[in-house]
């Protein structure tokens, strides 16, 4: 079997990987750089490469609810990134395209349905984004995280399997309570995604020398060329005092194997509420401080810090309300009442911790049906 993953949502597509079996094919069509117009080179593009799947880089647009400058420079990239997927799927000839959302589904998508190649597609969200929802009504299968999400697509063909967890998330429950020491101080995770939060990173940086006068602080900022963020904070990092400078972690990226362990070590991750960020901080049971993306599609990241937040896990900072000041006072509060904070969180039922196993099942059975009813 042959399946092309569709980029955009990096961190479905690794679960998955995680479990397909090694006799099956996969090539990735995905995002080569961080953002459009920025040479940066994607996480996405870093991870898939390193595994040695083939990786074609796609020039897509995005599709947006507003007309804005953005929109108008973006929408032309639409068509060119659909004859690019044509032009990728004629040569590899997948049994089974397979897309998690986003804009870069949109013409991978028409491209497979235009020649033939059954598209199956996974929802994240708590809802459905645009993509997908436009997907959906061709879409051979169509698996949610979310029962919320249902009402979405069309009932016959919409299975629950929970959204897919990496297998670092998993294995790191169970040494959940080995936590490993660095240094003597609080850990705090920043993280603004696998791109990056320049928002995040400006803000950190305006406060970082009395950050690490407290704790221990690990920082992913991203690599996006445009704002510069980790070189500047690296040469930042280089002015401070030798004993802080080694309480502070910067990288562009964390590798996703590290993941887990990163999650286990901290004390509090802050970070914006991406659907899977929110799905592993749920697993994982983190106490969490949200900075919420403000444009984001149907305020979808504001929506899931308030069910993070109504979890117990989550305090929550809007964008306009965030500065050096309210993010230093907003830490140190939650850090004065951090003890055993997330271990009464309850348990999220919702979650299916195999649901990559599940998914990758769905699709081993998908295809042997299809070659069942071949001549």
């Amino acid at each position: 079997m042959k399946i092309c993953l569709i980029g955009g949502h990096l961190g479905p597509a690794l679960a998955l990987l995680d479990y397909v079996p090694s006799h099956w094919q996969v090539v990735f069509l995905g995002r080569q750089n961080v953002f459009e117009g920025d040479p940066g080179l994607s996480l996405e593009y870093q991870a898939i490469t390193k595994r040695d799947i083939p990786f074609y880089p796609l020039t897509t647009g995005r599709l947006q609810r507003k007309l804005t400058k953005r929109t108008l420079l973006s929408l032309p990239k639409v068509p060119v990134g659909y004859l690019q997927a044509l032009r990728y799927l004629r040569k590899e000839k997948p049994d089974v395209v397979f897309g998690f959302g986003g804009y870069v589904s949109l013409s991978v998508g028409l491209a497979a349905k235009t020649l033939g190649i059954p598209v199956v597609i996974h929802e994240q969200t708590l809802r459905a984004g645009l993509a997908n929802r436009f997907l959906g009504r061709f879409a051979e299968k169509i698996y949610i995280s979310w029962e919320s999400s249902r009402k979405y697509f069309p009932a016959n063909k919409t299975i629950v399997t929970g959204n897919l967890l990496r297998k670092t998330i998993i294995d790191s429950l169970s040494a959940s309570k080995n936590k490993k020491a660095i240094g003597t101080d609080p850990v705090l995770y920043i993280t603004g995604g696998s791109a990056g939060s320049h928002s995040i990173n400006v803000i950190v940086e305006e406060i970082i020398e009395r950050l690490l006068g407290k704790y221990t602080v690990i920082h992913q900022t991203g690599d996006a060329l445009e704002f510069g963020d980790y070189t500047r904070l690296i040469k930042r990092r280089e002015l401070l005092p030798l004993v802080l400078r080694k309480k502070y972690t910067i990288m562009k990226f964390i590798e996703p194997s590290d993941v887990g362990e990163i999650y286990r070590n901290a004390d509090l991750v802050i970070s914006r509420s991406g659907v899977n960020t929110m799905t592993e901080l749920l697993v994982m049971k983190k106490s969490c401080l949200l900075i919420p993306l403000p444009h984001g599609q149907r305020d979808e990241q504001i929506e899931n810090a308030a069910y993070l937040k109504e979890k117990g896990l989550a305090t929550v900072l809007l964008q306009k309300d965030a500065t050096g000041e309210s993010l230093l006072a907003t830490i140190d509060n939650i850090m004065s009442h951090i003890t055993d904070f997330s271990l009464n969180a309850p348990v999220d039922t919702s979650i299916h911790l195999h649901a990559a196993f599940h998914v990758v099942d769905l699709l081993g059975s998908l295809y042997e049906k299809k070659e069942d009813k071949k001549p």
